[in-house]
């Protein structure tokens, strides 16, 4: 897997580093530099052997200290540089007052100021080290209406995206939250941070490039490393304070990996789909769907589908009485039992073979199905029993089971962490009100400071809270466990599928991590595989997609997963 840094703890590994000696920041700087420009002649090969026109947007902190760096390796390789700064007060580190005093011996340093790149002609190239990821709040006056006017607000400004390079992050974009701080609105097309064709960052991706706006306004990301590699595998601690020397995985990492990425310090664990070697269809897990009644069934059935494509050995579907005829003619494969009340559901749960139960999808919002839940969740193993290597009944709750949960007097009763929620943002809200308005944040965004609250945060704090494995839908899907772990799955860039916008296909989900879950994979691990072999599906398919299709693709998924 792909590790995720916040902005804390990028800078902490940087500390670390230049603290033992391994490096000093000028050197950092300089590798910074040249990664971009490397970074840049992959994206346009043809500039290797045509030195083109470029504008150098620089800072005042390290960030712009890169930018100098960048403007004076350009301008070695033949280009027309023209760079704009700004006046470095006493806060900026000695690293990047030295490479501005670099390029001052090559060239001159214009005002950061609109009026003056108002007039000055046009670049093939922009270069965007105005701010990288210690932003932590709006950026104010001139300047932010500077950064404002490249990002179009108020005025067509989009000649510029296509040639824009930014370092680390565009800036104003929360390089922890994926936000853009100050943004009125989180409207794609009135942002305050510039929109990139090419994103360089240093080391490791960071969080925001993955969450909320982040894939939108960083366009393609180029992951260089600047030597840091000892330093991560052997720091002490992370910015939050938790302990990374030890051998557990990291806090936050991204599934899958990105491609191409730069070599990780250390092993990362990766969920790995479990493959049938031998066994009778109940030791590959038996996976109990419950549904509502006659014309509700079609969500229970979706999820029952992808229990068995992704290798159950079993789904049983139990509905009321009337319903069982309408789900023996469209379902071959799965079994059907009668349900009439909870009293009937508490004997069938007696079976030990049945170790998932998933809940929701088309259940229906009444006293009878209040009662379904309760009974599940009474049966269910006690918290913390059961979880070594996935043994133990796990219960995946969504859709409906998600509403009803959320009028219980006390909502998380009975859960523990073989449990999945699966909301999206509207049931998330239901669920955890006081944590859904955080993410949201404040009506004025232009008072925000950051890091802003993140996708991430929130599913955190709401795993913690209900005791459970959450994972919090979207492009941008965050999977929590208590304690902290946490997984990104991003369907953006080159896993970008918009065809999953279609009804049913998050039934389809819940029945791949049961499915999964069924199969003696940890919970947490079944929801993360899920989410991204539910994209896989889709970008298998492609366009034209419907949720029926999804569970058709798994075995071409697998076959190429397995080649």
């Amino acid at each position: 897997m792909t590790e995720l840094l916040t902005a804390a703890q990028m800078r902490a590994i940087e500390a670390e580093a230049m603290a033992s000696g391994e490096v000093t920041g000028l050197a950092l700087m300089e590798r910074a530099g040249q990664g971009v420009v490397e970074a840049i002649f992959e994206e346009w090969p043809a500039y290797r052997a045509a030195p083109q026109s470029v504008s150098v947007l620089c800072g005042p902190g390290n960030n712009g200290g890169d930018g100098y760096v960048v403007a004076c390796l350009l301008h070695g390789l033949g280009w027309q540089v023209a760079v704009y700064g700004m006046d470095q007060g006493e806060k900026t580190g000695a690293d990047a007052r030295a490479n501005r005093a670099a390029w001052e011996v090559l060239g001159p340093v214009a005002p950061l100021e609109e009026r003056v790149f108002r007039a000055a002609p046009a670049s093939a190239l922009y270069i965007d080290a105005i701010f990288g990821i210690g932003l932590s709040r709006p950026a104010a006056g001139d300047l932010g209406s500077f950064i404002a006017y490249l990002a179009g607000s108020g005025g067509d400004h989009s000649h510029y995206q296509p040639r824009m390079v930014a370092l680390d992050v565009p800036s104003g974009l929360c390089a922890d939250s994926g936000r853009v701080l100050g943004c009125p609105a989180p409207d794609p097309f009135n942002s305050l941070a510039p929109y990139a064709r090419l994103t360089v960052t240093f080391e490791a991706p960071k969080v925001g490039h993955f969450l909320a706006d982040g894939p939108a306004l960083c366009g393609k990301l180029a992951v260089k490393s600047i030597g840091l590699t000892r330093a991560r595998s052997e720091r002490s601690s992370t910015a939050d304070g938790l302990s990374t020397r030890s051998l557990r995985p990291p806090r936050l990492t991204l599934h899958p990996p990105l491609e191409n990425g730069p070599e990780e310090p250390h092993a990362l664990f990766r969920p790995a789909l479990r493959r049938k070697h031998h066994g009778h269809k109940y030791e590959h897990g038996h996976v109990l769907v419950l549904t509502g009644g006659v014309g509700r069934t079609g969500a229970a059935r979706l999820a029952a589908r992808a229990a068995l494509r992704i290798g159950a050995g079993a789904v049983t579907l139990a509905a009321p009485p009337a319903a069982l005829t309408e789900i023996a003619a469209h379902a071959t494969s799965v079994m059907c039992r009668s349900l009439r009340a909870a009293p009937d559901l508490t004997e069938m749960l007696e079976d030990p073979r049945i170790n998932a139960v998933c809940l929701g999808p088309g259940l229906g919002l009444g006293q009878r199905e209040a009662a379904l839940l309760e009974a599940v969740l009474a049966a269910a193993p006690p918290p913390g029993a059961g979880t070594y290597l996935g043994q133990g009944r796990k219960l995946i709750l969504d859709a409906d089971a998600l509403t009803l949960l959320s009028r219980r007097t006390g909502p998380f009763a009975g859960l523990g962490p073989l449990a999945v929620l699966t909301p999206h943002m509207g049931e998330f809200a239901r669920l955890f009100p006081a944590i859904a308005a955080k993410l949201r944040g404040p009506k004025d965004r232009a008072m925000e400071t950051g890091p802003a609250y993140s996708k991430v945060d929130a599913a955190r704090e709401a795993a913690e809270a209900c005791g459970a494995i959450v994972l919090l839908k979207g492009r941008d899907t965050v999977v929590a466990e208590p304690g902290g772990q946490a997984w990104v799955h991003a369907a953006s860039r080159a896993r970008a599928a918009p065809w999953l916008a279609t009804a049913g296909a998050g039934d389809v989900l819940a029945g791949l991590i049961a499915g999964l879950a069924a199969r003696a994979h940890l919970p947490q691990h079944a929801a993360i595989l899920a989410a991204a072999l539910h994209v896989d599906c889709a970008l298998a398919f492609g366009p034209g997609l419907i949720a029926e299709d999804l569970p058709e693709m798994l075995p071409q998924v697998l076959r190429a997963g397995e080649s």
